[in-house]
């Protein structure tokens, strides 16, 4: 009875399931620069190897517990699932490596503002691609981050490429996944299988030069690059099942969570300069969000 309701009340609005799935997905996202960063003495692209290779039995797993294996091997044998999932593969392996290399080189606050900037930029794909009417205050918020980018790119004298290739990598990944006609879990798990080839060929070549870390670094770098794989999986798949059970503005301004974690590792955590430019750039960022948030609350009321 108690199931029953809570299916009722997350029809009509936000379940407590939900959000508890969703709160944990971000609050792991949040806290994941504190977990690679003790991989830093691994080099990016084979901490990015084991991300796909690990992650592969966790969804596997996830997909046999919750019995849509069927949905999985109907995917396989269609050509279209399989270009369709192979572009999203490619998206967020890439989003991955750009996140990997803004830890290993200390600059984690770089990440925290493209992936501020996400929520804008997906408004603005919207518009751009889904023909999505967007209103005055949006508009506005797209304006604002706008600037902040320029502001940055004003002091360094070229484009924060960092940011935006999160920014960029994670919207376009979010707009196309939204075409691939499967469900979440198993999207997920159809991408990392499509990676796998890639990762376990590389890890291969590794090995056969003499060069793999894994289980030559010591006990402790070998568990934590098995977990990477579960920290890629797990709030992946709990974001996907809370997110069906959240009305999208609550998910809208969830999103900022991750994003505030992450900002507040790399100035706490690991003591990264928060001066200059971006001293005026992120609150125009958090001004634009604020605005954007009064708005989607605005309109759900």
């Amino acid at each position: 009875m108690a199931r029953d309701a809570e299916s009722a009340r997350a029809q009509d609005g936000d379940s407590r399931t939900g959000f508890l799935l969703a709160l944990a997905a971000y609050l792991i996202w949040g806290a994941l620069p504190l977990y690679l960063h003790l991989l830093n003495g691994v080099p990016l692209l084979e901490v990015l190897a084991h991300r796909v290779f690990w992650s592969v039995p966790v969804a596997l797993l996830v997909l046999v517990a919750l019995g849509r294996t069927q949905d999985l091997r109907r995917a396989i044998t269609s050509p279209r699932m399989l270009a369709m999932a192979g572009l999203t593969a490619s998206l967020v392996s890439v989003n991955w490596g750009i996140y990997l290399y803004a830890i290993q080189s200390n600059r984690v606050i770089d990440a925290a503002l493209g992936y501020y900037v996400n929520p804008l930029f997906s408004v603005f794909l919207g518009a751009l691609f889904l023909r999505e009417r967007l209103t005055a205050p949006q508009w506005a918020s797209v304006a604002l981050a706008a600037v902040a980018v320029a502001i940055l790119t004003w002091e360094a004298g070229s484009l924060p490429l960092l940011s935006l290739g999160l920014t960029v990598t994670w919207g376009f990944y979010a707009l196309f996944k939204r075409a691939l006609p499967i469900g979440p879990n198993q999207g997920f798990t159809l991408e990392v299988l499509l990676l796998l080839p890639l990762a376990t060929g590389y890890l291969g070549w590794l090995w056969s030069q003499g060069r793999l870390a894994f289980g030559h670094t010591g006990a402790g770098d070998a568990v934590l690059m098995i977990g990477a794989g579960v920290i890629t999986a797990v709030p992946l798949m709990l974001y996907a099942n809370g997110a069906k059970r959240l009305r999208l503005t609550t998910i809208a301004l969830m999103q900022y969570i991750a994003p505030t974690f992450v900002f507040l590792c790399a100035v706490l955590a690991f003591d990264e300069p928060f001066e200059g430019a971006k001293r005026i750039a992120f609150p125009l960022i958090w001004a634009a969000l604020a605005l954007y948030s009064a708005d989607l609350m605005r309109r759900r009321r």
